[in-house]
């Protein structure tokens, strides 16, 4: 087992040592964290797919850079979900460890892409925000569709790119360097790197937030001090105060869900982390499933627009149900007239 820890043996990069990364030693574990991630997982991607339907089927949802950066956000949970859920669940319940580094290092990309990509499209709502509340007079010059999706490429390509380096020749095999104790064959100093982008991003979200729930608690005393004044400015005023309170509900979760795994990467650079801290971070991990499953049920309660496209899906739902159970009915009545006649 010592030929396992892989900061001391950095040059041990065989694919045997994949094995001391399946940390889950009893069967209860392994069945905990695979109804966790298939409910998370199930869940997430059902909501998200529906979002992104309802964002766009609706032309007008479509053409707004606010829903297009939700839209964004949603593909990335799906595509996280997926990823993350089927290699996890293979690894660390089934143990099948027989892939090689580059296929490994392939889908740790694929999931550090997607998740990258939702806190990224976290931080384009914020300064989308930021820019309507603090420049409303400037905001349909300055936030075009052109410039949101230009955007979104710059954020995936970009997203992708720094999640794919350990595959690229950034691991600890192939610079014979300390493996990080979290994740075969990453390398520490990545693994840091990666640490210190998400915080930045984190950080700067944070601070975008801030400011917009600055500026929108100064429309709301507007609004209170101005109610005889009933128009489309201070309609825009209560749809930005509304949103940007849904945001930073959505960021309180994305901490909340984010923290634990955060905290356990900190501390396996400076310190060795003993079985049992490995083993809350597979099951911490499977929280940032529920964050992306939580965000899409946010929109439902909270986005005015979300909601009445929803609503308009299910009422179209019910009526082609409706339609569908009395036409039998119809065809069967109208049988039973012709037969009498």
């Amino acid at each position: 087992m010592d030929t396992c820890r892989i900061p001391e043996n950095a040059s041990k990069c065989s694919g045997n040592t994949m094995e001391c990364f399946m940390v889950l030693s009893t069967q209860a574990q392994k069945i905990s964290i695979g109804i966790l991630c298939g409910l998370f997982g199930t869940m997430c991607v059902f909501e998200n797919s529906l979002v992104l339907y309802l964002i766009f089927s609706s032309p007008g949802l479509r053409k707004k850079p606010s829903y297009l950066f939700i839209g964004s956000l949603a593909l990335a949970d799906i595509l996280a979900s997926i990823i993350f859920v089927c290699s996890f669940v293979n690894f660390h319940v089934f143990n099948k460890a027989g892939f090689s580094k580059e296929v490994f290092l392939l889908q740790l990309g694929g999931v550090n892409t997607s998740f990258s990509a939702s806190l990224s499209s976290l931080l384009l709502t914020a300064l989308d925000r930021y820019i309507s509340i603090s420049r409303p007079s400037e905001y349909k010059l300055l936030m075009t569709r052109k410039r949101a999706w230009t955007a979104l490429a710059v954020l995936w390509v970009t997203c992708a790119t720094i999640a794919y380096l350990p595959l690229l020749g950034w691991n600890c095999c192939v610079l014979d360097s300390a493996c990080s104790e979290l994740f075969p064959f990453v390398d520490d100093n990545y693994l840091s790197g990666w640490i210190c982008f998400t915080v930045v991003l984190l950080g700067c979200i944070i601070y975008a937030y801030t400011h917009v729930l600055w500026r929108a608690r100064q429309h709301v005393a507007y609004m209170e001090k101005h109610q005889a004044q009933v128009g489309k400015q201070n309609t825009r005023m209560r749809m930005d105060v509304m949103l940007a309170k849904t945001l930073v509900m959505v960021l309180a979760v994305l901490t909340l869900c984010w923290s634990p795994v955060l905290v356990l990467m900190i501390y396996s650079i400076f310190a060795r982390l003993s079985d049992h801290l490995r083993k809350v971070f597979a099951f911490c991990s499977t929280l940032c499933l529920l964050n992306s499953m939580v965000n899409p049920i946010i929109y439902a309660l909270r986005s005015k627009e979300l909601f009445s496209s929803l609503r308009r899906v299910f009422s179209h739902f019910r009526r082609q149900l409706k339609a569908s159970e009395e036409s039998p009915e119809a065809e069967s009545t109208h049988k039973s007239s012709v037969i009498e006649t």
